[in-house]
């Protein structure tokens, strides 16, 4: 199996996905600490795939969803985008609606939370 094979199947096998540096409880740069901090706080259930542990899939990421950058954010198959762009969506709230659509659970409350706090 190729580094993107299992790439496609994870993200098809998931309904969140987060390619990232480390892992959920342990990141390793900022980017990555930052979009796992929010998938945590408003308690999705996600699955973290830690890039530095392979190199292939590592690249084969950025080759897969053609972004350059890490960390990766998939929801039901979908690329959602980089550390940007999910705080930019969470806080105009809409993630929230992209999380409510795809019928991924969350909590709303920290969600809002997280928007007061940076209002």
């Amino acid at each position: 199996m190729t580094a993107l094979d299992q790439i496609k199947d994870t993200v098809e096998k998931n309904d969140v996905v987060l390619f990232m540096k480390g892992t959920k409880m342990m990141p390793q740069c900022g980017f990555s600490s930052r979009v796992a901090g929010i998938l945590n706080y408003i308690g999705v259930d996600y699955a973290d795939v830690n890039v530095l542990a392979d190199p292939e899939i590592r690249q084969g990421i950025k080759d897969f969803s053609d972004w350059p950058t890490i960390p990766q954010l998939y929801v039901k198959g979908e690329f959602v985008g980089g550390c940007d762009i999910v705080t930019e969506m969470t806080l105009s709230g809409e993630l929230d609606a992209l999380l409510t659509d795809k019928g991924v659970n969350f909590d709303k409350a920290a969600a809002d939370k997280i928007r007061e706090a940076n209002g």
